[in-house]
């Protein structure tokens, strides 16, 4: 039996201002990462939303990344 395409799919958000200064910094603090679900119709094109990084103190813009 084939699998069928589901609308959900499930994507990783990543912080994108802890990538940039990770690699400025000596000590490695981590990088945030969120799960959550997208519906690929609706959204074809990458996911980017403002979620809370505990590493910069502040709300930061998560954008989708790879699995």
């Amino acid at each position: 039996m084939a699998k069928k395409k589901d609308a959900r799919v499930t994507v990783i958000l990543e912080c994108t201002s802890c990538i940039q200064h990770n690699g400025v910094k000596k000590v490695s603090t981590g990088i945030s990462r969120y799960i959550t679900q997208k519906n690929r119709h609706n959204t074809p094109n990458r996911l980017e939303l403002r979620k809370f990084c505990p590493y910069c103190y502040k709300h930061m813009i998560h954008g989708e990344i790879k699995k």
